[in-house]
C-alpha cells in the first residue's frame, strides 16, 4: 500500500520527522480549528431560509418603530382606534393637510387623552407607514396584549349568557383576523382564540381592519389549538367548525343555542385534519350554485350573525 513500503529510502528515519510530532493536530501555527455547528438554514447567509426570513423580518418592520410599537394609519381607522379606548402613545399628523372633522376629532381625543400629537412632513410620514395610504394621519399603538384561553371563559361566565368563542385554524391574512374580530364583537361573542404557529397576529393591518373593535374584545392565543378545543369541550362548550363538506347546513345548526365555539379554518386549506376530528359538528353555508368558497371572515360573518338570530329567537340573549 502507498506509504507503507519497507524499502531502503521509503520511510523517514524515527526521530528525522520535520513536521509535527503525533498528537498535535498539524503545526502550531497551521492547526486546523473547528467552525464549531452547522448554523441553522436561515443564520446561513445566501441560503434561501435566510432570504426568506430576511424578507419577513423586514415587512414586519415596515409599520413598527424601534420599540415594536405598531403605526395604524389613515384617517377613519385612527378616529376609530381613539373612539374605542384603544391604547396609542402617538398621533402623527402630516405638515400643512387639510383638516375635516375626523382630523380634528383625532387631535382633539389624543390631547384629552395625553396621547402625544406630532407634526411631521408627509413624506416623513410616508417613510414612517411605509408608503401606506395614511391621508396624512397615523396612530402610534403598542404592542398588542393576547389574553390567556381561559380568560375567554371567565368572560362568557361574566355574562350569564351561553359562550361564544370564535377560533381561527390557520387564518394568516391579518385583514381576515381584524374582520373577524369586528364581526364576533358585532354579534356578542366572547373573544377570539388563535393559535401560537400559523396564524396572523395584531399588526396594525389588523388593527385597521377590526376599527378598533381589538380593543374591547379580548383575543387570545393558544400553544395548541386542538388541545385547547378539548379543554373548551371539557369545559361544556361544544365545538362546531365551518366546512364545505360539513355534517349539517348553517339552516339546522340547533347548537347555535349552546356554549359554542365556532372553529373558522383558512380559506384554500379549510380545516386542518386534527381540528376538524376535535369538532362536535361541521357545518356548511348553502350557497348558489358556481361559487366555491366565501372569504375566511365572511363564512364567519354569516354563521356568527345565524347563531345570533337563533339566540334572540330562543330568548338567550
Amino acid at each position: 500500500m502507498a506509504g507503507n513500503s519497507q524499502r531502503k529510502g521509503a520511510m523517514r528515519k524515527p526521530g528525522s520527522k520535520k513536521g509535527a510530532v503525533v498528537g498535535s493536530g498539524g503545526q502550531r501555527r497551521r492547526a486546523l480549528e473547528g467552525k464549531g455547528p452547522t448554523p441553522k438554514a436561515e443564520n446561513r447567509p445566501g441560503h434561501v431560509a435566510n432570504r426568506r426570513a430576511a424578507a419577513i423580518a423586514k415587512r414586519a418592520a415596515k409599520t413598527q418603530d424601534k420599540g415594536g410599537n405598531e403605526l395604524v394609519a389613515g384617517r377613519n381607522p385612527v378616529v376609530e382606534l381613539l373612539r374605542s379606548q384603544a391604547p396609542a402613545t402617538g398621533l402623527y399628523v402630516a405638515i400643512g393637510i387639510e383638516a375635516d372633522d375626523r382630523v380634528a376629532e383625532s387631535v382633539r381625543l389624543a390631547a384629552d387623552r395625553g396621547i402625544s400629537v406630532l407634526e411631521v412632513s408627509r413624506p416623513e410620514l410616508d417613510r414612517l407607514t411605509a408608503g401606506a395610504m395614511h391621508q396624512g394621519l397615523a396612530l402610534q399603538v403598542p404592542p398588542f396584549e393576547y389574553s390567556h384561553p381561559e380568560d375567554l371563559l371567565d368572560a362568557a361566565r361574566a355574562t350569564g349568557e351561553p359562550a361564544l368563542i370564535v377560533a381561527l385554524d390557520g387564518v394568516t391574512d391579518p385583514r381576515n383576523l381584524g374582520a373577524v374580530i369586528r364581526s364576533a364583537a358585532a354579534f356578542g361573542a366572547n373573544g377570539v382564540l388563535l393559535p401560537q404557529r400559523r396564524s396572523a397576529g395584531m399588526t396594525a393591518v389588523a388593527w385597521r381592519t377590526s376599527a378598533g373593535t381589538a380593543a374591547k374584545l379580548p383575543v387570545a392565543v393558544a400553544v395548541n389549538l386542538t388541545r385547547q378545543l378539548r379543554a373548551f369541550a371539557e369545559a361544556g362548550l361544544m365545538i362546531v367548525g365551518l366546512d364545505a363538506d360539513g355534517t349539517m347546513e348553517l339552516d339546522e345548526l340547533e347548537l347555535a343555542t349552546s356554549p359554542l365555539v365556532v372553529v373558522v379554518g383558512s380559506e384554500g386549506r379549510g380545516l386542518t385534519r386534527l381540528v376538524r376530528e376535535a369538532c362536535d359538528a361541521t357545518v356548511s353555508i348553502p350557497m348558489a350554485a358556481g361559487v366555491e368558497s366565501l372569504n375566511a371572515s365572511v363564512a364567519a360573518g354569516v354563521v356568527l350573525a345565524e347563531v345570533a338570530r337563533r339566540r334572540r329567537a330562543a330568548g338567550r340573549i
